[in-house]
């Protein structure tokens, strides 16, 4: 089966982003003198993303507005909008539950949990993802949009790993 990856970054109080949804704050403390690019490590892992409308529309709109950079992923959007889907890029309107279930028995190399809350929310609450990779960014934004809210049940998790480089922190998770 295919492992299931949530790889994202938040702030030291557990914000994925702010109060009006921007990450304009995801940055170092400016001092890296490492240069650890923990992203290119990670994407050599993966063939698949899947990420909520939101993400999606905040990638083309404000990240990276000129060139879609899964470009080499295969990419699946959650969404009640009716959009055109690409070679690359698929609009779906299904709970991301059965997609996963569809797509963790399919060849290939990992999947990509990028990010959505509500989509987070609904695959942690049914225990879903394996492992978690989150970037703790030195930053305290006092409110915004959580990582982790409310869930039904306790998750056991393994530390396997740690990195630090430009005051931020890479922690990676799997379940026990």
């Amino acid at each position: 089966m295919k492992k299931v990856t949530l790889f994202i970054a938040m702030s030291l109080d557990g914000y994925i982003a702010d109060y009006q949804g921007k990450v304009d704050w995801l940055e170092g403390q400016g001092d890296d003198t490492e240069n650890i690019d923990s992203y290119s490590e990670f994407v050599k892992e993966v063939d698949t993303v899947v990420m909520g409308w939101n993400t999606y529309n905040q990638i083309v709109t404000e990240l990276s507005p000129d060139v879609w950079i899964y470009n080499e992923l295969t990419t699946y959007v959650i969404t009640h909008r009716e959009c055109i889907s690409s070679e690359r890029i698929n609009f779906i309107d299904t709970d991301p539950i059965e997609l996963l279930k569809k797509l963790r028995v399919e060849n290939g190399k990992g999947i990509w949990i990028c990010g959505g809350a509500n989509v987070i929310h609904q695959l942690v609450n049914k225990d879903m993802i394996d492992c978690y990779y989150i970037t703790v960014i030195p930053t305290i934004l006092g409110t915004g949009i959580r990582l982790f809210e409310d869930s039904n049940k306790e998750i056991k998790l393994k530390l396997l790993k740690t990195q630090c480089y430009d005051g931020m922190i890479d922690l990676i998770y799997v379940r026990r």
